[in-house]
């Protein structure tokens, strides 16, 4: 039988302590002032550091949210203090009845928290019963605060760990999950195809945007077009191409050294041995890879633009930024570069993962990160495991000898071929055979359950201790959308097949993976934010009151695709559902000064809640400036908005509604207004 822990029995949490314990107050955008009450401490004999933030007595409904970053840092109990706005988690919780937890999990240093793994799950679980017994302290009377534990990406490892592991918590959000083998394969697959696609990606986005071609492979060559079919089976949405824009390929660069380290043979053995893309003929591993020799001409060394404060609080601890903490950030005055004899050839060189690395002089052993080269210049940025630019630039010697290599970085994009997991992770079909049999040469360890393990130190087998509600993006570029459904599944397999009174899966559509209120380009995305505030409430309303929350998002999973209907009914879930048209078409060619007429259909799936909100972007304004309103119907779950505009220069203009939809139809409401958006293309001729 599965030992399940219990923080209250163990001596190495026995000892808590608080060290700053006074009265606050968080400030919201409307004005209002919350008063809480502030705790900070940590459990002697360990490097556990907590902060509990409790709302006046009045306030109190009986429970707490405890939040987990990706990537804890010694400090990471401080992280979400300075946060405001939609962001804010502390006055989410004051607003909403319950008191606020987090912890550092026990971390001395980013990306990683002890020799014991198992520190994320089981301090966390101390730092909840903690916790209680101070919320009986500041309340006065005897009781069980409910406790909901809920964490993105890394965070929803290490979420997952603690619901299945530990009896602290009565319920947890785990959101934009990945699977066991999420890491470093979601990573590298993307990473390839932006490689081999990357003076294709304008024609591949504008494909798939709204009233284009919607043929992304037109055009392509052979190559490339495998290239991207295998990225779409492996699960990257189609949608979220336009992320790629800028090769941004999240965070393989951190995740090298730990594949390095537990298989550095692969990286001879792809440039030599066969089956391996770097020993094929022609292939673009080898047209693309910069392994050279250089001798410097002259350097610009810039000075510090300003100093950082020291003892800023480092608020990066959602799911697209924890790990950035672990790049050294240096604020220069100019851009820094190197000039040498000899630089990378050709119209576009591959710079991505390419090193600079000194062989002789004062700077030998240092390596740098190029970012662009014009002519024979090396300009450079911050990278991961990179030397101090403006240091090392000052140590430079003309006539030093340089390194510039990209080997390595590009044999780990394909690494996902040698790693064929278990054939019920179906994203790898596209690399077995017709007897299921791996199609690539097979490394000797599958490293995704030994990266899954480095943080929450388990890997997930379904037998959770409460409710879970998991919320998942359909436009997730970095963890897939198809592992949600692979743990909801697992969940099922230790319950009898029938997951219903345990767990739900939420699908939201037009998010990324980021957990942030302003989305990385409000043009192309959304935020699931708010649905996730949503899903927390939901979930402690099943679990303190029996209110079954709404059924799974209706899906199905196509290999490594995962697809929703385009209709509320259908669809299920939270988020509300909206089309918009130009002149009664997804694309509308219009005269400079003519108007143009604009019609958005929006729906909320049943029970879900009230449209509240209509907005319009009509010529790139990212903050929605054009206030609209609903004619609504049933209740205010269905509604049209129609607007009009006048475009005066010729071009190509996306047009786009952001509508909101809430539980109650509260237009006050902060925290729970429900996003979604839609995009319709205007070709404005002259």
């Amino acid at each position: 039988m599965k030992e399940i822990y219990d923080a209250k029995t163990d001596p190495q949490f026995s000892k808590g302590f608080i060290d700053i314990d006074e009265e606050r107050v968080r400030t919201l955008d409307d004005g209002r002032t919350l008063p809480y009450r502030y705790m900070h401490g940590g459990f002697e004999g360990t490097n556990v550091k907590f902060s509990f933030c409790f709302p006046p007595k009045e306030s109190y409904e009986g429970r707490f949210f405890q939040y987990l970053s990706p990537f804890p840092g010694p400090d990471e109990e401080l992280a979400s203090l300075p946060m405001t706005g939609e962001d804010d988690k502390i006055a989410f919780c004051l607003t909403h009845g319950a008191y606020y937890v987090e912890s550092n999990m026990g971390s001395q240093a980013v990306f990683t928290n002890s020799d014991d793994n198992t520190m994320t799950h089981r301090s966390s679980a101390a730092s909840a019963e903690y916790s209680r017994v101070m919320a009986q302290k500041v309340y006065g009377y005897e009781h069980h605060p409910y406790g909901y534990v809920y964490g993105g990406s890394g965070g929803g490892y290490r979420t997952i760990a603690c619901i299945e592991n530990t009896n602290a918590f009565d319920g947890a959000a785990p959101y934009v999950i990945g699977s066991p083998y999420a890491i470093p394969n979601c990573q590298t697959t993307r990473a390839y195809a932006e490689r081999i696609l990357r003076d294709k990606l304008s024609r591949i986005i504008d494909a798939v945007d709204a009233g284009g071609s919607g043929d992304p492979y037109e055009g392509l060559t052979e190559e490339e077009g495998a290239a991207l079919q295998e990225a779409t089976l492996f699960g990257y949405p189609m949608k979220s191409w336009f992320r790629s824009r800028d090769l941004d390929d999240g965070s393989l660069s951190v995740l090298m050294g730990g594949i390095k380290q537990m298989d550095p043979d692969y990286f001879k053995e792809y440039w030599t041995e066969p089956g391996y893309l770097g020993t094929a003929p022609d292939s673009s591993a080898i047209r693309d890879r910069i392994c050279m020799d250089s001798k410097v001409v002259r350097v610009n060394v810039p000075g510090l633009k300003e100093q950082i404060q020291e003892g800023k609080i480092d608020t990066r601890n959602g799911v697209n930024d924890a790990w950035k903490k672990m790049i050294a950030l240096e604020e220069m005055d100019a851009e820094p570069w190197i000039e040498l004899e000899e630089a990378p050839k050709g119209e576009n060189p591959y710079l991505k993962g390419l090193v600079l690395s000194f062989t002789d002089g004062p700077a030998e052993g240092r390596n740098l990160q190029p970012v662009r080269i014009k002519g024979k210049r090396i300009y450079l940025g911050e990278g991961f495991g990179m030397d101090n630019i403006i240091e090392t630039l000052g140590m430079v010697e003309q006539g030093n000898r340089v390194h510039l290599d990209n080997s390595d970085y590009i044999a780990v994009q394909t690494y996902h071929r040698h790693q064929v997991p278990s054939k019920d992770y179906h994203a790898w079909d596209q690399f077995r055979d017709e007897k299921g049999d791996p199609l690539y040469p097979q490394r000797k360890a599958l490293l995704g359950p030994l990266f899954c393990g480095m943080g929450p130190g388990c890997e997930q087998n379904g037998e959770i201790q409460g409710k879970i509600l998991i919320v998942a993006a359909l436009m997730d570029e970095q963890a897939y959308p198809w592992q949600a459904d692979w743990y909801r599944r697992k969940v099922a397999s230790v319950h009898e097949n029938n997951d219903k009174d345990w767990c739900r899966l939420w699908y939201f559509d037009n998010v990324l993976h980021d957990d942030r209120a302003a989305s990385e380009d409000e043009l192309y995305a959304t935020t699931y934010l708010s649905g996730l505030k949503q899903a927390l409430l939901d979930l402690a309303a099943w679990v303190e009151r029996g209110e079954e929350p709404l059924p799974s998002t209706n899906y199905k999973v196509n290999g490594g695709l995962v697809e929703i209907s385009d209709r509320a009914k259908e669809r299920g879930g939270i988020q509300p559902v909206v089309h918009v048209y130009a002149n009664g078409e997804k694309c509308t060619r219009v005269k400079a000064g003519e108007t143009v007429r604009f019609k958005a259909e929006a729906e909320v799936p049943e029970h879900a809640g009230t449209l509240t909100f209509v907005e319009w972007s009509f010529e790139g304004e990212e903050d929605f400036p054009y206030k609209g309103e609903f004619v609504l119907e049933d209740g205010g779950r269905r509604g049209t908005a129609e607007t009009e505009h006048v475009f005066r220069t010729p071009g190509t203009c996306f047009v786009v509604v952001r509508v909101k939809s809430q539980r109650n139809g509260d237009k006050t409401e902060p925290f729970t207004q429900v996003r979604n958006i839609d995009r319709v293309r205007v070709i404005v001729e002259e």
